[in-house]
């Protein structure tokens, strides 16, 4: 793929910690509305790929484009705001209720919502999430993981993102709700055409999402295709072991 082509690339990227490299000559260009999963050992940078690509992060050598620009030469905290961001500890904030929490970025705008607009998104955004706009009142530790799950989702989606980033975000859920929210965030993935990077432990949730997806190695990308075309014809020994582990470390 053409660099102008994708909505997030990176060229040549090196990033190190401590004097280990944990990406070596990273180079990857993400198609726009791609669900992207992206799996391998823990320790190979797939954490530290999706931190570079809002920008808590910064390159050592090399760039990332996001929309086409240079990310090191963008504010880096409206490019924050228009990037969802998503984890599994989800990150909500306990003294807010959930309306509070889901307006939040969108309060942090010169623009922001007024109080009827505020309520309406806010409910909207719950029902896109297949929850009840009753919660609205309720704070955090009153909602189940899977409902916090999807609230920070709603949350990540306010700002109306072109770009969603989810860093194992069903990882701490019971299955059952798991495979809820696998069926939800791919509703959500083909209704809004976001573009999504999905972090994963579990490969059988990688090859289910994804349009595409990423198999990294000690910083590199190893194989990066269909998730049809790298179950069908993994390009290594490493790869074809992955394929048949249901979920690693």
């Amino acid at each position: 793929m053409k660099v102008e082509d994708g909505i997030i690339c990176f060229e040549h990227v090196w990033k190190g910690y401590g004097g280990e490299d944990v990406l070596q000559d990273f180079s990857l260009c993400i198609g726009r509305g791609e669900f992207l999963t992206v799996i391998g050992r823990s320790g190979c940078g797939k954490t530290t790929a999706l931190k570079l690509i809002n920008g808590l992060l910064a390159p050592d050598k090399g760039r990332i484009l996001v929309e086409g620009v240079d990310i090191a030469r963008t504010d880096q905290i409206a490019l924050r705001r228009r990037i969802g961001y998503v984890i599994q500890s989800i990150g909500l904030f306990p003294h807010m209720t959930v309306a509070k929490n889901i307006a939040y970025v969108p309060s942090l705008e010169k623009k922001k919502w007024k109080k009827e607009e505020e309520r309406k998104k806010v409910e909207e955004l719950l029902e896109v999430v297949g929850l009840s706009p009753n919660l609205t009142s309720r704070f955090p530790d009153e909602l189940s993981g899977g409902q916090k799950q999807r609230v920070g989702i709603a949350r990540a989606l306010a700002a109306r993102p072109k770009i969603l980033l989810m860093d194992e975000p069903f990882g701490a859920v019971d299955d059952i709700t798991r495979r809820t929210l696998q069926d939800e965030i791919g509703r959500l993935h083909k209704k809004l055409q976001v573009t999504v990077v999905f972090i994963t432990h579990d490969m059988k949730e990688a090859l289910k999402l994804g349009t595409k997806m990423l198999v990294m190695d000690k910083g590199k990308v190893v194989q990066y295709d269909t998730p049809s075309e790298i179950a069908a014809h993994p390009v290594n020994d490493f790869v074809g072991e992955l394929i048949g582990v249901k979920e690693f470390l």
